[in-house]
């Protein structure tokens, strides 16, 4: 194959795979309490009081479907970052994960991650084999990558499959989660923590134009609201003129350009060994140097893991401090 065909297909897939990571299409976990309105339109200071999370034995999932582990989950397998960081949040660690959020200082930090075995197979093809061997009481993964291996976990464990797209998604899959585990207290904190960082923001808001880019080459996505839950939040916050476009649409540099984007957050999807950064690579582009946050040096590179991975509660409160702290 000619390298320059290769090159290209290397990077067609690359940012397919950060789609997945990056999209969510699904419905919210029902715990009988919606977690509030349209953060995009809504202001935080107009949310419901937060209700107590009871105690539950069965939840219902994104796809309407029951979830009834044998027993009170101890033993959890996470095979998506969400999993991660709703543990954390209720002061559980996963008893194996393949996501390296877990590294983060925010959360385990690099030493006691370490202690925490990796699922083999990567995000897209963990094996199933390796997850029965930790004898999870519940397995929780992507609905749109891992449902697939719903049949073969089925009899031997339970699989909760869960799709975010929205920061009230999050936390609704956090209360439910808290119900199973009966860590109710944790969840109401983890939320009140999250609603409080989020009023702030909003109170504070910045009349700078954000812009959040994803990629692992010089091929790049631009974060939406409704398709990636960290830029739903940015509107309350931010001027954040970017509106999905589909599967199939993006901006491009000339568009981005026009806006005048002051603070622009870029997530570099490894694969792999950690190689250049993505804003690294598109300094090559003549258009990129006229962008005036890159004219004026406000291009930050952020740690995809949490940003464009995590989703949760804890994950949503990091990026909001990075992400105030550098549009103020």
């Amino acid at each position: 194959m000619p390298r320059k065909t290769s090159r290209l297909l290397r990077r067609t897939a690359a940012i397919a795979v950060a789609g997945v990571l990056l999209a969510g299409c699904g419905g919210t976990a029902d715990d009988g309490a919606p977690a509030g309105g349209d953060s995009a339109t809504g202001s935080i200071a107009k949310l419901p009081p937060i209700q107590p999370v009871a105690n539950a034995d069965s939840i219902t999932d994104a796809r309407g479907k029951k979830i009834a582990p044998k027993r009170k989950p101890e033993r959890v397998v996470c095979l998506v970052a969400l999993c991660d960081d709703m543990l954390m949040e209720l002061g559980m660690v996963p008893t194996a994960t393949n996501s390296s959020i877990l590294a983060h200082r925010g959360f385990l930090g690099p030493e006691k991650a370490k202690q925490v075995p990796v699922i083999p197979g990567g995000f897209i093809s963990p094996e199933v084999e390796a997850i029965l061997s930790h004898k999870p009481d519940l397995v929780i993964g992507l609905e749109d990558t891992h449902g697939k291996l719903a049949p073969a976990l089925q009899g031997a464990t339970t699989f909760w499959a869960v799709q975010p797209k929205r920061w009230q998604d999050s936390v609704s899959y956090l209360r439910s989660f808290a119900a199973l585990t009966h860590r109710g207290d944790q969840a109401v904190a983890a939320e009140q923590r999250l609603r409080a960082k989020l009023a702030a923001a909003e109170q504070a808001k910045s009349d700078k134009t954000a812009l959040i880019i994803f990629g692992s080459d010089e091929n790049f996505g631009v974060a939406t609201p409704g398709i990636d839950v960290v830029a739903g939040m940015f509107p309350l916050f931010s001027d954040y003129p970017w509106k999905s476009r589909g599967i199939e649409g993006t901006y491009s540099l000339e568009e981005i350009l026009a806006r005048d984007v002051d603070v622009l957050f870029v997530e570099t999807i490894a694969f792999g060994a950690p190689g250049e950064k993505l804003s690294q690579k598109m300094a090559d582009n003549a258009l990129w140097s006229q962008i005036p946050a890159v004219k004026n040096g406000k291009v930050i590179e952020v740690d995809a893991e949490v940003w464009a991975k995590g989703r949760g509660t804890r994950s949503l409160g990091i990026v909001l401090d990075e992400a105030t702290a550098a549009l103020r």
